[in-house]
């Protein structure tokens, strides 16, 4: 410390080196540091690698991490020289003596300071500026690899006879190079103003000259860069008007050019590049003549022409011209929208036919013959029963399905049926006791299928399973059980290594398992296991005794993370669905190619358009890249992922789309022809929902073809909301098998209903023939319900169920106690120019903790019934008994029981008969403990009918020769005994 008193005040602390010991110590912590994040880096890097090689797409990696790496070093070089070029330039001119003034006397003192450090300066600016641009650079690995893969349409815009492909892949990538040109000029002009202002080019305050004869040439350049790129930017604003999206007619993001686009912008833009280009020769022409009162008038002026021209101009044309006469000013451009939108969403080939809505029903046995031939008509909800398959078939705690089945069809007797089906996946949320090991080594997949008919429950109102049981045995045959891979998978398990898995449980306890695939990545590699410690944040995986060799680690699992990541460049559907093809569990997952390139079409929020009342409560039904604005969309591509070995396969579906065609240009080899697909598979795919409901919110307005109707809005139509649930949300399309009136049989169909904006009854109904390999597949057919009368919408039909009093009456008794009501799907089925409602009721109560097909409601033709199954409904209805909807099974309780010679038997089933009724009535009356006494009645009284059936089998005595020992009665009330009610 400094001596303030004239003697010494106190002893002086020296401050010394570190010893060599610290500084070794501080050494080692800085390059373990190092090292560290270092190795976090290779980490995420070297497992991406090792994913993408299990999967056998290593290619989409290394094209994708080749693709961004050249991006990034050519912009950010590009940019770093740039900058970098003009900040030297602009040193190299600075003026050998500065002017005296108080400015440059405190500038020297900056010019002192970073001049021993001036190229460390020059090379930190360029280096940040080149690496904020390649970065930047390399997220547009797709734009790049899109224009350099282009593959042209075969069709032109209207306006400009340009070829689509110029709009989807050529376009985007002029914008990009044009943007990125604006950037490095404008950086260049700050970073050279800056340098001249320091080193006395430039002068604020300084007497003279405000400007060095080189900094004015130095600067007008590059000005004159950024107004040629300005030019530039005018001539591409000419095409880009083909693809501008605006407001018009309340229609949102309408895209194309209108009557004051061709007219006044198109010239507007041709006139301000044309005083661009002039402008830009006035600024370079300043290295000669060192002024700037050309340049900067010509600037000027090119300001003013620009609100003159580009702003004023177009909007007196609005005003004057289109506004008086708007529907003969745009309709034109209107029909170009029509056709392009039509086009580009795939629903120009939409066949609209006028329908009645009003059935004759004067022969109503005939309309009840009908019916069954019309539709094969779902009672089975998949969006509700789910609970009732985890209740009856979940089995074990730690498996679980998905919170909405899915809908297939199965062949059956040579006859396809419609199938709701699920896998019982794994679920550690319920498994007995949580570790790490428990997590990820033992409890790892899931195991088997379970189905039951779409048309038809039990008498309980359970569903008629066609696949149940642990192990899962039924109709579907022989097939790989064990599910490694879906949608509630979301963790990683660690496998086939020295720690056994749990397979299944059954009586005789316990069954194990080791994985036999091959998927996933192989963790005997030190590398391999630190990488994955590292990336997964959980060090035990690098020292844990329970990875050894043949330890393999499966992440990644739901079928659309799979799909997504080996095609980055497809939009996934939000509902992918489970099969069982060839002796396998393939989950089938719908992709689409995109762009928002295709001119005149209108564009759309994939989010917004894909949402209904199933994704407003299911985040997992979501599209994937939801917030996408599209206006092109083709479902190219058909992917599989095996549900054991996670093998992902990509068919090419679309043929002819040429997106499709480019991406496989950049990823060769990545996308199977379709000849592939093999026949099993074919009979599974189906027309995907994200895109029909893309579909059908287009066909609101885009229904019509001519351009007076459509600026009109007299024919535009909305999705209704839901009426079984309170989301207000649209209601969600429906698979089922139904014959449209112009086809000759039935066929695997998505459909849906609309009404007229603002009201509630019906104006038109929408199916698609969504069966694959058909030559209808994808032809969209709309009936066209009669503007002069009135027929019932959705709402309406709920609302009229709700308030006829009888109903009202059951439904308020079905509430009884703490029961609740599920509304399943309501259905809508064309039957002889008429319209047929079907909806399923669901009751959950009491202990039940899943609900249960109670009710059926049916409607038409303003005929209701609120009856025990569809049957009856339909019989009521119609006033006239009618074949069955669904022929009855072995065990249907829709059957008499038979009589029998043998007494016992004949007593038995009597008792049995008795119980089953009791339990009936005791279900009306939400009386629950009556109603488990009488299901352990019908349990008794089916086992005394099953022994005293086999033992006189076993002796020869009356009744008993069709049967085998074991045979339940296949007239009982109850194919197998129903579960008493929880309490």
């Amino acid at each position: 410390m400094p001596d303030r008193g004239g003697g010494p005040s106190g002893p002086r602390i020296r401050v010394g080196r570190p010893s060599r010991r610290v500084r070794t110590l501080l050494m080692t912590l800085g390059v373990l540091a190092v090292l560290g994040m270092a190795f976090t880096m290779f980490a995420g890097f070297w497992t991406d690698w090792l994913w993408y090689r299990s999967v056998n797409y290593s290619s989409v990696f290394t094209t994708t991490l080749w693709t961004k790496i050249g991006l990034f070093f050519v912009f950010g070089v590009v940019m770093a020289l740039a900058v970098g070029f003009n900040i030297w330039l602009a040193h190299r001119l600075r003026p050998p003596l500065s002017a005296m003034s108080m400015e440059q006397q405190n500038l020297d003192r900056y010019r002192m300071g970073i001049a021993p450090y001036k190229k460390w300066l020059l090379f930190g600016i360029t280096a940040l500026v080149g690496l904020i641009a390649g970065a930047s650079a390399s997220g547009q690995w797709r734009t790049w690899l899109m224009w350099v893969n282009g593959v042209p349409f075969g069709q032109k815009d209207p306006q400009f006879k340009l070829d689509v492909s110029f709009y989807a892949f050529d376009l985007p990538w002029y914008r990009f190079l044009l943007g990125f040109g604006f950037a490095a000029a404008i950086l260049s002009v700050i970073a050279a103003a800056l340098t001249h202002y320091l080193y006395g080019g430039l002068r604020v305050t300084s007497p003279g000259a405000r400007a060095t004869a080189a900094a004015t040439g130095h600067l007008s350049v590059l000005i004159g860069i950024f107004v040629a790129l300005k030019a530039v930017a005018y001539w591409l604003d000419r095409y880009g008007l083909a693809v501008k999206s605006s407001d018009f007619r309340a229609t949102d993001n309408w895209t194309g050019l209108r009557y004051v686009d061709a007219n006044a912008y198109l010239p507007a833009k041709t006139i301000l590049f044309c005083i661009a280009v002039i402008c830009a020769l006035l600024f370079f022409a300043t290295i000669w003549r060192r002024t700037w009162q050309l340049p900067v008038i010509g600037f000027g002026l090119m300001v003013l022409s620009a609100i003159l021209i580009g702003g004023l101009y177009p909007a007196i044309v609005q005003k004057f011209q289109v506004q008086p006469n708007e529907q003969a000013k745009e309709a034109p451009y209107v029909e170009k929208n029509l056709e392009a939108t039509r086009q580009a969403y795939g629903i120009d080939g939409t066949k609209v036919t006028d329908y009645s809505g009003t059935g004759n029903t004067e022969d109503k046995t005939k309309l009840r013959d009908d019916v069954g031939s019309t539709a094969s008509i779902r009672i089975m909800d998949p969006n509700i029963v789910s609970p009732t398959f985890q209740q009856l078939q979940q089995i074990r705690n730690y498996y679980a399905f998905p919170e909405n089945l899915d809908v297939d069809r199965y062949a059956k007797d040579g006859k396809d049926q419609d199938t709701v089906i699920g896998l019982r996946e794994i679920n550690l949320a319920g498994i007995p006791k949580k570790n790490w090991i428990n997590n990820h080594f033992r409890y790892t997949h899931g195991y088997g299928v379970v189905a039951a008919k779409g048309t038809s429950a039990d008498a309980q109102g359970r569903p008629n399973f066609t696949e149940s049981d642990l192990p899962s045995k039924g109709d579907l045959g022989t097939y790989e059980q064990r599910v490694y891979y879906g949608e509630k998978t979301t963790t990683y398990s660690i496998v086939g290594g020295p720690q056994k898995e749990i397979d299944y449980s059954d009586d005789n306890g316990e069954k194990t398992t080791s994985y036999k695939g091959d998927s996933g990545v192989n963790l005997s590699n030190p590398v391999n296991r630190a990488a994955y410690a590292v990336a997964f944040g959980e060090p035990q995986i690098l020292y844990s005794g329970a990875i050894g060799d043949g330890s393999r680690i499966l992440y990644n699992r739901t079928p659309k993370e799979r799909v997504e990541a080996v095609a980055p460049w497809l939009t996934i559907d939000g509902d992918a669905y489970p099969a069982v093809v060839n002796g396998q569990i393939q989950w089938i997952v719908d992709a689409y190619t995109t762009t928002n390139g295709y001119p005149y079409s209108s564009r759309t929020t994939l989010g917004d358009t894909t949402a209904d009342s199933l994704t407003a409560t299911n985040d997992n039904r979501a599209v994937v890249a939801q917030q996408n604005q599209v206006n092109y969309i083709r479902n190219s591509v058909k992917a599989t992922v095996d549900a054991y070995t996670g093998e992902v396969k990509l068919y090419q579906w679309d043929t002819k789309d040429p997106v499709l065609k480019t991406w496989m240009k950049a990823f060769p080899n990545t996308v199977e022809p379709k000849s592939d697909i093999s026949k099993d598979l074919m009979d599974h795919l189906r027309y995907p929902q994200d895109l029909f409901k893309v579909q059908r919110e287009l066909l609101t307005r885009y229904h019509v073809k001519d351009a007076t109707t459509f600026l009109s809005g007299s024919e535009v139509w909305q999705v209704p909301d839901d009426p079984t649930n309170r989301s207000g949300s649209a209601v969600p399309p429906y698979y089922l098998s139904m014959k449209m009136p112009d086809q000759k049989a039935q066929a695997f169909s998505l459909t849906t209903t609309f009404t007229p904006t603002g009201r509630d009854n019906l104006s038109a109904f929408m199916a698609v023939d969504a069966e694959a390999g058909t030559s209808d597949y994808g032809k969209i057919r709309i009936l066209k319900l009669p503007t002069n009368t009135t027929v019932n919408g959705p709402k309406q039909v709920q609302s009229q169920f709700n308030s006829q009093e009888d109903i009202a009456e059951s439904i308020r008794l079905l509430r009884g106690g703490d029961s609740e009501v599920e509304y399943g799907n309501l259905l809508t089925v064309p039957l002889d120019g008429g319209l047929l409602y079907v909806e399923p009721v669901y009751v959950r109560g009491g202990g039940l903790k899943y609900p249960l097909l109670r009710k059926v409601l049916v409607t038409y033709g303003g005929q209701t019934a609120f009856e025990n199954t569809l049957d009856e409904a339909l019989n009521k209805v119609f006033g006239a008994d009618g074949p069955t909807t669904e022929p009855p099974d072995e065990g249907d309780t829709t059957t008499p029981p038979p009589t029998s010679d043998n007494p016992t038997v004949q007593q038995a089933l009597e008792d049995a008969q008795k119980a089953f009724d009791a339990g009936q009535e005791a279900l009306k009356k939400n009386d629950w403990e009556a109603y488990g006494k009488a299901q352990n009645d019908l349990e008794d009284a089916l086992r005394r009918a099953e022994d005293a059936q086999s033992e006189a089998s076993r002796t020869g005595g009356a009744g008993g020769g069709e049967s085998k020992p074991g045979d339940k009665p296949s007239g009982s009330p109850s194919g197998s005994p129903s579960p008493k009610p929880s309490s």
